[in-house]
């Protein structure tokens, strides 16, 4: 049997540490303290050169069990719909109205954040509710 390989989901977008920040709230991740010898991560910035600075952020999970968040910033704005999403499980084991409470409560908060809501799915009988919103530079993902 194989072993488990950790990986990390890598996030490209305009502004890395604004971006990284806005999934801290929603998972509860952390930001990495800046690099030795710096008090901040704009002081480390702004040793490097000015096509360096700010090009990444990362965000990780406390407990470390969940895969590190890295963010890499890139010239051009998303323009086509992500291939792979992230969801973000809030419902996990509730269905019907208390489920739908649940993604509904998730998704103010996310909104207050900056994140965009796009439709609320409503169960059917085969599938749970589930909300598809957007990030705050519009990558797709889901409350689940």
């Amino acid at each position: 049997m194989p072993a488990i390989k950790k990986f990390q989901v890598a996030f490209d977008c305009r502004e890395p540490e604004r971006v990284a920040r806005f999934w801290c709230e929603v998972l509860g991740y952390v930001a990495p303290p800046p690099p030795d010898g710096f008090a901040t991560w704009e002081e480390f910035n702004g040793t490097l050169p000015p096509e360096k600075r700010d090009a990444w952020f990362a965000c990780s999970d406390p407990s470390g069990v969940g895969p590190r968040l890295y963010f890499q910033r890139v010239p051009e704005d998303r323009t086509v719909k992500n291939r792979v999403h992230l969801d973000v499980r809030v419902g996990t084991g509730l269905v019907g109205a208390e489920r739908l409470a649940a993604l509904e409560a998730e998704c103010a908060r996310l909104v207050a954040l900056g994140a965009t809501h796009v439709q609320t799915l409503y169960a059917d009988g085969e599938n749970e509710s589930c909300i598809p919103m957007r990030d705050i530079e519009g990558n797709e993902f889901c409350i689940d």
